[in-house]
């Protein structure tokens, strides 16, 4: 429509199109958004570290970035986006490697197979990204049962705990401290992680801090809490001569005090 002056965060296989409408001008920029493919890790199998490292090399994150986002995100090895300070880039602590996922899950004691379900919200990345990772899961032997939710459904089934995997993209920036808490919905609990987070909090040097954030974004890794697979880009249509719109966004906003007309 004529009418609409901006659009934030448009759809990623349309996108494109709008370079060529004279009236609008893409922007296309990085963000504070993690999507992971979240595991609960109360559950008897997923309490296992060696299955939750082996689901996360059963995952191609470039296969889904390039599928799913049209190639515009950036892979992720832990809770942190590369637009955010202290960002260490992890993701070659899991490489994409189904025999590596399956000597793991041999070594679980899953040799059989897995049986999960995934519950995915209502969002074209979840959806899109659902069947794709139920592909790459069943390649190692763990057959990922989807199941279609509302969000109110996900908000009160996934996020109060009652879920095996979930597909979701959490936008807060250095939200790291969810971590913290055994009562969020995938269970992690970890007096080590637990004092890491303390020490980052009352610590008042600069370059302790980011020893701090360093040792955090291992320690998740190393734990593979969830399986994190990309930093999404997000794409703003807008009307030529508007300005103030931010291309990086560090939080899910627009400010509009300081959007004008040229």
């Amino acid at each position: 429509p004529t009418d609409i002056d901006v659009f934030f965060n448009f759809a990623t296989r349309t996108v494109l199109r709008n370079r060529l409408n004279e009236r609008y001008q893409v922007l296309i920029g990085g963000s504070s958004s993690k999507a992971l493919l979240a595991m609960n890790n109360r559950h008897p199998a997923l309490a296992d570290v060696r299955v939750r490292r082996a689901i996360n090399h059963a995952l191609d994150r470039a296969a889904m970035i390039q599928q799913v986002l049209d190639g515009r995100g950036s892979a992720i090895g832990s809770h942190f986006s590369p637009t955010e300070g202290g960002y260490l880039h992890l993701t070659n602590r899991y490489p994409f490697d189904p025999d590596r996922a399956r000597a793991l899950l041999k070594e679980a004691g899953l040799e059989s197979g897995l049986k999960l379900r995934l519950s995915l919200p209502p969002t074209p990345y979840a959806r899109d990204g659902g069947k794709l990772v139920a592909e790459q899961l069943a390649a190692v032997g763990i057959e990922a049962a989807i199941e279609q939710v509302s969000w109110a459904d996900w908000l009160a089934g996934p996020f109060k705990g009652d879920f095996e995997l979930t597909l979701i993209n959490h936008v807060e920036p250095l939200d790291y401290g969810i971590y913290a808490d055994p009562s969020y919905y995938f269970g992690y609990d970890s007096a080590e992680f637990r004092s890491l987070a303390a020490a980052h909090r009352d610590a008042d040097n600069p370059r302790q801090r980011n020893r701090l954030l360093a040792e955090l974004q291992r320690k998740l890794a190393d734990d593979a809490v969830n399986a994190w697979l990309y930093a999404p880009q997000i794409s703003t249509v807008a009307r030529k001569g508007l300005e103030g719109l931010w291309v990086n966004y560090p939080i899910y906003v627009h400010d509009l005090a300081a959007l004008r007309w040229r």
